[in-house]
């Protein structure tokens, strides 16, 4: 019954219960939900993390600090240098070592490794001087490596009072803003209340870089001695900075083998890539350009696919050269050298950031090759090291001579050093009692620079290659030796082969202010006689790309100019038929020397001169001039000047005022050398 019953109850309540049930569950999946969203989802007040307190970093802060540097090793000079193809950097280990002559400890830096703001607490060290071997590069600007240094002067105004300095720049007077570096650290470093100890030095590589410094140093030693009040010591021996350590048993995974930065990185290509990361860019194409003549003209394609390297229109591609084998094995022979000997050059002080001259450990035989220069003239502090080597008296003091600071062995050094063109292995085959250890002939040989070209080509119409365009060097010396341009004679030879081997050549690109205008309706001027052709090839098939994308491209000038319509006409079907298609307006070539009276571009400007004009004051056009500094630019500037004073109704002083706002306005831009 009972059994009976308690089934019966809850079929007699059917209805009743079903509903309370449902109704259960919902009111409790109700709170679930209610609570899951309290905790889940309500707007939690901010909990403030804990941090662990921080603890100033002093290590790097030091490590950075130069001035904690030379409390730490004894110095009280510092030699700043911005260098861009290493004689400033050169000079300035010349000044540093020469401190110790004078009872003084000095030390070259580099302003890019260090906090220049410290130059405020230099004064903490006794009788302490900065001073600052600033080059010139391109049209005014610092050097690579002194670029933040430049930044850092132009927006601090840190109190400099107690800072004693000076300052020799480096620079070319066929340049328009000669020195601009170093008269501008000169100036500026004054206005902040440092003391200048000496006046600035102005070394003119377009005259004689390494007589303007020696003469400048010559006078600045003497004026240090005199503001410190201490005496020349008479010590004139020569100190060795590197030690050689010879490797017997060394893995060779860890010798270098041209590579300027990471060990093994030619082997695994890394990005990015820059001075101290070159690309191996395959060469795809190497064609002589010019049909006849006795200099070899030439084009090259370097492939920079899967690179991710970009490049605009009027950028320079560096390239890494390597010098002749045949110059490496004489010099090796000279010195009786075993040249695939493994070798380091350690620097004697463990202080300094530069712990070898050039990557190590690596072969002498590596060293004159890829790192070296030994086709350049050596300098007189060079001649000076060498000189104890040389056995004969008579010898050795012909080396010291040119060495000196006398008038007599400045004006032999010009005439037997640098006007004859003579390179380590002519001095050491002219001075038969001169056998240096091989080891000391490569701590004082400068290193092996890179060398800049413009870019003929154009990124929009050739996005994975960069083009070259130069000429071969090649001289008869005074002495009827025949001197070859490093990197041109070594790119001549990096000719793609027919089986599809391709010669690589290590470079990374140089980002430059020649650029065409913003908006590509401006009319352009382009002046390029001889390879300045060079970034016009890129500028005129960005400005046809420009167009064929339906873009209002405005009128495209060229000025060009070679020796003979037949010999050394460059690109002549390119200009030609860029002409043809209109992405040429004009196409003015002159051949200087096809007939009796010699035709320059200058002249060509001024035969067009109210074109030009209407160009420059009605369209707003830019100029551009790339090619020769030291004269091509000069005349061209000039012819610009006559057209503005004639047209613009202006004096000469007027219309120069005219050219120089032109060129701060970026509407005359150079890309030039010397």
């Amino acid at each position: 019954m009972e059994d009976s019953a308690m089934d019966s109850t809850p079929e007699s309540a059917g209805p009743e219960g079903a509903l309370f049930s449902m109704t259960d569950v919902f009111l409790f999946s109700l709170i679930i939900g209610l609570l899951s969203y309290w905790f889940l989802f309500r707007k939690k007040k901010e909990e403030i993390p804990e941090f662990t307190k921080i603890q100033p970093i002093t290590t790097s802060a030091r490590e950075s600090s130069f001035v904690e540097k030379m409390k730490k090793t004894s110095r009280n000079i510092v030699v700043f240098y911005g260098s861009q193809t290493g004689t400033a950097e050169e000079f300035a280990n010349r000044l540093s070592k020469d401190a110790h002559r004078y009872g003084m400890r000095g030390m070259a830096a580099d302003p890019e490794e260090y906090d220049l703001s410290d130059l405020s607490r230099l004064s903490e060290i006794d009788n302490s001087l900065a001073v600052f071997c600033m080059a010139t590069y391109g049209e005014g600007d610092p050097t690579d490596n002194a670029q933040d240094f430049y930044d850092w002067l132009q927006e601090t105004d840190v109190d400099l009072t107690g800072l004693k300095f000076a300052v020799f720049g480096l620079g070319n007077k066929t340049y328009e803003h000669f020195n601009a570096m170093g008269k501008y650290v000169d100036k500026r470093l004054e206005q902040l209340g440092a003391q200048r100890i000496f006046e600035v030095g102005m070394g003119d590589d377009d005259g004689n870089l390494e007589e303007d410094f020696i003469t400048w140093r010559e006078q600045f030693w003497p004026a240090v001695c005199e503001h410190f009040g201490v005496e020349a010591t008479g010590d004139e021996s020569s100190i060795r900075q590197y030690e050689l350590v010879v490797h017997t048993d060394i893995n060779m995974n860890k010798v270098y083998t041209g590579e300027m930065g990471r060990l093994k990185s030619y082997e695994s290509q890394k990005p990015p890539f820059d001075a101290k990361n070159p690309f191996l860019a395959p060469v795809t194409l190497n064609r002589k350009l010019n049909q006849a003549g006795e200099r070899h003209l030439m084009h090259l394609e370097l492939d920079i696919s899967g690179s991710k390297i970009r490049y605009e229109s009027g950028d320079h591609v560096a390239v890494y050269p390597a010098n002749d084998t045949t110059l490496v094995n004489q010099i090796g022979e000279i010195l009786g050298a075993d040249l695939d000997t493994i070798m380091s050059l350690n620097n004697l002080d463990e202080e300094s950031n530069k712990k070898h001259p050039f990557p190590c450990p690596t072969t002498y035989r590596t060293a004159l090759t890829y790192y070296l220069d030994i086709t350049n003239p050596p300098r007189t502090n060079v001649l000076y090291e060498l000189a104890q080597y040389a056995t004969d008296l008579g010898e050795q003091e012909h080396l010291r001579k040119m060495a000196s600071s006398a008038a007599e062995g400045k004006t032999l050094y010009l005439s037997w050093v640098v006007e004859a063109r003579r390179n380590i292995l002519a001095i050491l085959q002219d001075v038969p009692s001169l056998r240096p250890p091989i080891d000391h002939l490569c701590e004082l040989l400068p290193r092996l620079q890179a060398r800049y070209y413009s870019i003929a080509s154009s990124s929009k119409v050739h996005p994975h290659s960069i083009h070259i365009c130069a000429v071969v060097v090649e001289y008869e010396t005074k002495t009827g030796r025949l001197n070859r341009g490093v990197a041109t004679t070594w790119l001549k030879n990096k000719v793609p082969s027919e089986n599809g081997h391709k010669l690589t050549v290590p470079m990374y690109v140089r980002k430059s202010q020649f650029r065409l205008p913003f908006k590509a309706s401006t009319p352009v001027i382009m002046i390029g006689p001889g390879t300045g052709i060079a970034p016009f090839v890129g500028f005129v098939q960005e400005r046809a790309w420009l167009k064929q994308q339906g873009k209002e491209v405005g009128e495209t000038v060229l000025y060009y100019g070679c020796r003979h319509e037949n010999e050394d006409y460059l690109y002549r079907e390119e200009l030609s038929q860029f002409h043809k298609e209109g992405a040429l307006t004009q196409l003015n070539v002159a051949f200087s020397r096809d007939q009796a009276q010699k035709v320059y571009v200058q002249h060509l400007l001024k035969r067009n001169k109210e074109g030009v004009w209407r160009l420059i004051h009605e369209g707003n056009a830019h100029i551009y001039v790339c090619g020769d500094a030291r004269n091509m630019a000069r005349d061209v500037q000039n012819a610009f000047y006559e057209i503005v004073a004639e047209f613009g109704s202006m004096t000469q002083p007027q219309a120069v005022d005219y050219v120089k706002k032109l060129m701060t306005k970026g509407r005359y831009s150079l890309d030039v050398w010397s």
